[in-house]
């Protein structure tokens, strides 16, 4: 038996002072971690304008390398299949949009229709019991709408400037997250080697396999992110087609590309299929369209997402609904679409720490004899 070490026996005072300070020196490492941590966060919010445009343009980059890397493949030069794959993929984007319009423009007449008569059919509602508006009164409530609507015109010109600044800053994003992912497609396969050639071959070549992960867990998140839109999409196009109403495909499309928009996606969405409903079927349609938006809905972000990205991100479905409500929180409507793929680039971090730290404690229990003990107790005298 071979002895490599002994065990020094301790009082009591001994053992609670060492274990007093283990316990002030992990204290102080968290500490650090955390207000590390909280650095990180301030800096992103400072910096959320570029921070922005690169983690959208990592994710479109991720749908757009597979058909660059088969175009290189057949011999394309890099930048030739870049800019074929980034044309294609906005050609794709504006025919559905384009095809989207049609369809809703064909369709306007008919709902148009169906509007008047609901109105029709409203008016007469109020006028009976137990309402009993007559025309004058009608007219006197719509006038005191218009007075309303006047006396709040300031506040209502500020928030359509407010409006029209939003959309005026995600267009710039998204066309700066363009331009990034032509780039991304264009040169990414060069940064790995560039990186390794300025950190050093060893670190290196843990950074390059962790970000070599990372990218692999992007693309199955917006493959899960995919499958869940089209999951809304249909179950939501169903219902509207089961229940008659008009614009059933173009609403049902609307879904599919709202499901990538966290929240106020799935809300417009869903509030355009019950508005339509509404107008064209009437009040009871609107009521059972209202429940089947609902009822997906929650099925999508309760059950759906959370056990598909858990089980191509490898998160608990707990981790992901607690990721989603933290980013939120933090960051609004980015925050809950970003907060899950992070998230996931975390874990593959950590993930590769264990196997870095497993591996090289069996390293050390082999340097140590292998199976024989490494130490042996020796009792007080």
């Amino acid at each position: 038996m071979r002895v490599t070490g002994e065990r020094r026996w301790v009082d009591k005072g001994e053992a609670i002072g060492h274990g007093v300070s283990w316990l002030a020196r992990w204290s102080l490492r968290t500490a650090l971690a955390v207000l590390g941590l909280w650095m990180v966060l301030w800096l992103v919010g400072k910096l959320w304008v570029v921070v922005m445009p690169v983690l959208i343009a990592l994710l479109i980059t991720t749908v757009l390398w597979p058909p660059a890397r088969w175009l290189m493949s057949k011999g394309f030069n890099s930048a030739l299949a870049a800019t074929i794959v980034l044309l294609l993929g906005l050609g794709v984007l504006g025919g559905v949009i384009a095809a989207i319009s049609s369809s809703i423009a064909s369709g306007v007449p008919e709902i148009a229709q169906s509007a008047q008569k609901a109105i029709t059919q409203l008016q007469d509602w109020v006028g009976g019991p137990p309402f009993n508006l007559r025309g004058s009164d009608l007219d006197r409530l719509i006038a005191q709408g218009v007075d309303q609507i006047k006396s709040s015109i300031g506040s209502i010109a500020g928030g359509l400037l407010t409006g029209a600044g939003a959309v005026t800053s995600g267009l710039v994003t998204g066309v700066v997250a363009l331009l990034l992912a032509f780039f991304f497609v264009k040169d990414g396969m060069r940064f790995t080697p560039w990186l390794r050639g300025v950190i050093g071959e060893r670190a290196g070549g843990h950074v390059t396999t962790v970000l070599e992960r990372i990218w692999v867990t992007l693309g199955s998140f917006i493959r899960s992110q995919a499958v869940v839109s089209l999951i809304d999409a249909v179950l939501i196009g169903l219902g509207l087609v089961i229940l008659g109403v008009p614009l059933a495909i173009p609403l049902a499309a609307l879904t599919f590309l709202g499901g990538f928009v966290p929240i106020v996606g799935a809300f417009i969405a869903g509030a355009l299929a019950v508005l339509v409903a509404l107008v064209s079927n009437g009040l009871t349609t609107a009521l059972i369209m209202l429940v089947i938006v609902i009822v997906v809905q929650q099925v999508e972000g309760n059950v759906l997402q959370p056990i598909l990205q858990s089980r191509s991100l490898r998160l608990h479905a707990a981790v992901v609904l607690l990721v989603v409500t933290a980013g939120t929180s933090l960051y609004g409507i980015a925050g809950a679409f970003f907060s899950v793929p992070v998230a996931a680039a975390v874990a593959v971090v950590i993930r590769y720490l264990g196997e870095v730290i497993e591996s090289r404690s069996v390293m050390d229990t082999s340097q140590l004899g292998g199976d024989e003990p490494a130490e042996t107790e020796r009792s007080p005298e």
